[in-house]
């Protein structure tokens, strides 16, 4: 049996959504009461993984490292324990090593290889829905500096469907590490082409200025802020991808930061 973990989730619910339509045998798992297994990873009590064979490790990534490494490092033990064969991990793409929140990725994965369990890990890159979020034009324009070189974002449906190739099968995918950048990468300037509106990007100082007027949690503004520096260093941007090898049509990334960008605007 599969259990699907952040199941109230963006990415996890999209795949235990796929996961139903194929026919999955699974469960889903998280702190929401309507979960199959409400769990909290703050509370070890609350891990109950009897009679899960894989079990799809969606990242507890919304918080401080030190919180994350425990949280990650309390399931694998337990998922040892209680008998779980596989864990599908999903890290952080190879290219965004720079950001701010890739450590706690780079420590489970360390974590899961020597946890002696069978494990396979998809290294996600960034969602192309949080690029455009991140770019929704303010004031007619989009001022948010996230540089003019490509970022390799990727539709986070991709993602979900790759993981759903996976978890189906994952004795196929043993000891695997997919790197899951988007193949079609875009600019900030194309982004702002497509939308027909102006790119003039602020400093980062101004930047971070305007972060800190907002109601954002205290490792918040930092996250984003390396998101604006990598991107404008051309660090976000991934000359190959193993996509193409799970899934066979990726979506269009610009389309769908485009969209995102819109809705966030309107």
């Amino acid at each position: 049996m599969i259990l699907i973990t952040g199941a109230s989730g963006q990415l996890a619910s999209v795949v235990a959504t796929r996961a139903k339509e194929a026919g999955l045998h699974f469960e889903t798992a998280s702190r929401s009461p309507s979960a199959d297994r409400p769990m909290d990873f703050d509370y070890p009590a609350t891990l109950d993984f009897s009679g899960v064979t894989t079990l799809f490790l969606l990242s507890a990534g919304y918080a401080e490292d030190d919180i994350i490494i425990r949280r990650h490092g309390g399931v694998l033990a337990a998922a040892r324990r209680q008998g779980v064969k596989h864990v599908v991990y999903t890290s952080l793409s190879a290219a965004s090593d720079h950001l701010a929140f890739a450590l706690a990725h780079r420590w489970t994965e360390r974590a899961l290889m020597d946890s002696g369990l069978n494990w396979t890990i998809l290294r996600n890159g960034l969602y192309a829905e949080l690029i455009g979020l991140l770019a929704a034009p303010r004031a007619g324009r989009i001022s948010t500096p996230l540089g003019i070189a490509p970022i390799s974002a990727v539709a986070r449906t991709d993602l979900a469907e790759a993981a759903l190739k996976v978890i189906s099968a994952p004795e196929v995918h043993t000891s695997a590490t997919y790197e899951l950048s988007g193949i079609n990468a875009f600019s900030l300037p194309e982004l702002a082409l497509r939308m027909e509106v102006p790119y003039e990007p602020s400093s980062l100082s101004a930047e971070r200025e305007r972060l800190a007027a907002l109601p954002l949690l205290p490792f918040q503004p930092p996250m984003l802020m390396s998101i604006s520096s990598a991107a404008m260093a051309g660090l976000l941007y991934c000359e190959t991808s193993d996509l193409q090898k799970l899934i066979a049509q990726p979506r269009d990334a610009l389309s769908v930061a485009c969209e995102f960008a819109k809705q966030a605007s309107s």
